[in-house]
């Protein structure tokens, strides 16, 4: 690509030694190791290294052209020099330019929020794939699809460069949509920077990485940019961040809530909303209703009649189910798919992996289910929906992440002592912290409980012995790891998949 056109967009301060800003370009690197000749290396001010330090080892390394925010001391002058206010936001761009814009080519849906990103974009593809003609691409946490097609993922949400390259394989195999996890951090390092979205869903706002965003309100300054960025919003009318979150949303809003709950916000009347909820072991059932204001809203819904009350059911259990297939609900709505088609899709929904999932125990008297929840909101909200529907106790087994914020650890402990009726403390992903020390910062938080505990370090022995120690009727909650299937602990990541660890051992 000549590198005119991939430079189309940048924000750039000035050349040095523009002797031919026609040649062509062989690819982008970020990373001077993987540099090869003719590319354009940039240069990013990343957390653990600066990319500026290594722009000699790229020149080396055959790089024909430097994006760069500061200009080195020392020039090459057989090498071209972009000075950009951004380098972010300039690998963003010529990473789009480079694969050919191809979100630009497909319908963009944007999901965030601390809780609920993953159950949330996996129930929109689902009725998404049952709409014909649709072939349906999603980022996130589990996975990565390009239709049926499973790929593997590192993160929640690519680097730009990475992300690109993603949305050109699923424009290439057809897609026509792609539903994506959107964390604050891809939002704040601009990986999503020029991506437009038709609809961003916004599902609640709780503690969780404020070792990297510092308090609650640059959390969701980051959040926020999403709703800078998309057509229609869908959001959670009973969040009490919802309206810090909009107030520089340029986009229209749909609303969504349970009827009668919190009254958080006085100036948000949900467009659709929740009545006769009824929470099972087994499913989650609602009656939806949808206000006919919500016609006003949305020019697409003109095609739509039947805007009357319509029942909900899903099978998947936890009074969060409500919010998560609400969003759904909403999303499909806005999309101009009609409610009914909506509501017959979430009836046969499948379980979302890590989420409230059901491990078989053949034989056995008591029942283990596994959950991603690693947040405090994220351990109530699934504490409180077992707790609902269990015959006997609620046993919650969980850990706190090393390297993440520590001041949510007592509060996850004080959660589950006040909430399960045995508590387990273990480890969960160390990373370059001891097991120990973060037991110890979780304990005080119980410290005001009678609710019976132990402290098992090791988190497969712990597994164990909460299965051996079992009662009739029990039902003990994996908390924390979810989908994931291994255990980090001082950068490397080992095999540990608490499915197998349940099965090996029965």
């Amino acid at each position: 690509m000549k590198l005119k056109d991939l430079l189309n967009g940048v924000e750039i301060i000035k050349i040095i030694n523009n002797i031919d800003n026609n040649i062509d370009i062989t690819g982008i690197a970020y990373d001077s190791r993987m540099t090869e000749p003719g590319n354009i290396f940039i240069a990013i001010k990343g957390y653990a290294s600066d990319g500026h330090k290594y722009i000699n080892q790229a020149i080396e390394k055959g790089a024909a052209a430097i994006l760069c925010e500061d200009m080195p001391e020392n020039i090459n002058n057989n090498i071209i020099y972009i000075q950009a206010e951004n380098t972010r936001r300039g690998l963003a761009i010529t990473s789009a330019n480079w694969f050919g814009r191809p979100a630009d080519d497909m319908i963009m849906i944007g999901v965030t929020g601390t809780n609920g990103k993953t159950s949330s974009a996996f129930l929109i593809k689902y009725i998404l794939d049952a709409q014909k003609g649709n072939k349906v691409g999603l980022i996130g946490t589990n996975q990565n699809m390009i239709g049926d097609e499973i790929l593997e993922t590192e993160r929640t949400t690519p680097e730009s460069y990475e992300l690109q390259k993603l949305f050109a394989r699923m424009r290439d195999a057809g897609c026509t949509h792609v539903v994506m996890e959107v964390s604050s951090h891809a939002l704040y390092l601009d990986r999503v920077y020029g991506v437009k979205y038709k609809i961003g869903v916004f599902t609640n706002l709780t503690q969780d990485h404020l070792d990297f965003h510092g308090n609650m309100e640059n959390y969701c300054d980051a959040k926020a940019i999403l709703f800078q960025n998309c057509e229609i919003g869908v959001c959670n009318a009973d969040d009490e961040w919802t309206e810090y979150l909009l107030k520089n949303a340029s986009c229209d809003i749909i609303y969504y809530g349970i009827k009668n709950n919190k009254n958080i916000n006085k100036n948000i009347k949900p467009d659709i909303w929740a009545e006769n909820i009824n929470l099972s072991s087994d499913f989650v059932e609602y009656t939806a209703v949808l206000d006919n204001n919500i016609k006003n809203k949305l020019n697409n819904l003109n095609n739509i009649h039947n805007l009357n009350n319509i029942n909900i059911k899903i099978g998947i259990p936890g009074g969060f189910m409500v919010y998560n297939s609400l969003d759904v609900l909403s999303t499909g709505i806005a999309l101009g798919i009609a409610p009914r088609d909506c509501a017959d899709a979430l009836k046969t929904v499948p379980h979302v992996k890590g989420r409230v999932e059901v491990v078989p125990t053949p034989g056995k008297d008591y029942r283990i289910l596994i959950d991603y929840a690693h947040t405090p909101d994220g351990l109530e909200n699934v504490l409180k929906s077992v707790k609902g529907f269990a015959k006997g106790r609620t046993v919650a087994l969980f850990g706190c992440g090393g390297d993440r914020d520590k001041t949510k650890r007592p509060k996850m402990g004080k959660i589950a002592a006040e909430i399960a009726d045995f508590v387990i403390v273990t480890t969960d992903n160390p990373r370059t912290e001891k097991p120990g020390d973060i037991i110890q910062d979780i304990m005080p938080g119980m410290k005001d409980f009678d609710t019976p505990y132990k402290i098992i370090e090791d988190r497969v022995e712990a597994i164990h012995w909460a299965m051996d120690n079992a009662k009739p009727d029990d039902i003990i909650v994996l908390c924390g790891k979810g989908h994931e299937t291994y255990q980090e602990i001082n950068h490397v990541k080992y095999h540990m998949d608490e499915r197998e660890i349940v099965a090996d051992y029965l």
